[in-house]
């Protein structure tokens, strides 16, 4: 046990966010549901358990602060196994421990971690709950997408948005494989017709896809190591499973987000240079890195898509 509050995530601390929830929860006014949003999923979960700890120690009749991870009103939902998904089922037996009187303390939170992950039948056991919620409870729903959420859920909650904790990508040799990255922009934008020309810029293509690859399951495997450190003793290994691949999406799209900002730049530079085609050869060469995200939601290798947008480049960038 311990006498002191559960702090907000140091990116967090201050912020406008933080600073609105501490007055209502000081003058008991706050919403019982709330979104919080932002793009680090551990943030948001760290940042949910900071405000919980608040709301389940105001009146508390325990003799000392009990950490939301193990406190008995405090419920947590999360996705489950590979498919990500918060299942029905899962929704309707939280709601149905939220809907009994609290243990301990005079409240009651129920924090739905990754709440964009719920199927649509678990949405709408939770719409009707927010309908009409249960007294002294708050319903907090964790998300990088909000606007993958129902509209009716949406609309019926509080949206608190945070910033984004983390700017590094944690991936062995990731600088690295830019630097290489932007250096075959470089080789494109001088054109690649002549026959060894065009063979060094394909083998290095299937180079870039291939260590891309080896990158990603190494930090995957590292990152979801270090973040089960953190998490409760008690989840479950389709929970575990879920959090695994949840990493590995997160990992994914920062290093994405670092191939988009790299091509914005190399078509800034032939802008600089006078090249008056480059604005439409970025939006082509954007619009290929988010076909081949959309080809990762639909489970393709990471490889493979990065390979297929590496060929679009190849096309892309040599037609100057």
């Amino acid at each position: 046990m311990t006498s002191t509050a559960v702090p907000w995530p140091p990116a967090f601390e201050g912020t406008p966010a933080v600073a609105v929830i501490e007055r209502a929860i000081g003058r008991g006014r706050l919403s019982h549901g709330l979104l919080l949003a932002g793009d680090d999923s551990e943030g948001l979960s760290a940042a949910g358990l900071a405000l919980a700890d608040r709301l389940l120690n105001r009146g508390s009749k325990a003799a000392s602060r009990i950490p939301p991870e193990r406190h008995p009103d405090c419920l947590q939902i999360r996705p489950a196994g590979k498919s990500r998904q918060i299942k029905a089922e899962a929704v309707r037996d939280l709601i149905g421990v939220i809907n009994v009187s609290p243990s301990i303390s005079d409240y009651k939170v129920a924090v739905f971690h990754d709440a964009d992950r719920m199927n649509p039948s678990a949405a709408n056991i939770l719409l009707k709950t927010l309908e009409e919620p249960p007294a002294d409870t708050t319903i907090l729903l964790l998300t990088a997408r909000p606007h993958a959420l129902l509209p009716t859920i949406r609309s019926r909650v509080l949206h608190f948005r945070f910033p984004g904790m983390a700017t590094a990508v944690p991936v062995e040799g990731w600088e690295a494989w830019l630097a290489d990255y932007r250096a075959w922009l470089g080789r494109l934008g001088q054109g690649v017709a002549a026959g060894r020309a065009a063979a060094n810029g394909i083998f290095s293509l299937y180079g870039l896809a291939a260590r891309f690859g080896s990158m990603l399951d190494k930090a995957s495997a590292a990152e979801g190591t270090r973040r089960k450190k953190t998490l409760p003793e008690d989840l479950g290994d389709d929970e575990l499973e879920a959090i695994e691949a949840e990493v590995a999406v997160g990992l994914r799209h920062r290093m994405f987000s670092g191939i988009e900002v790299a091509t914005r730049d190399h078509a800034n530079a032939l802008s600089g240079a006078g090249d008056a085609g480059s604005g439409r050869l970025l939006a082509a060469a954007v619009d290929s890195l988010e076909r081949a995200a959309g080809l990762l939601r639909v489970n393709l290798n990471d490889s493979a898509a990065l390979e297929d947008f590496l060929l679009a480049s190849l096309r892309i960038w040599t037609r100057r």
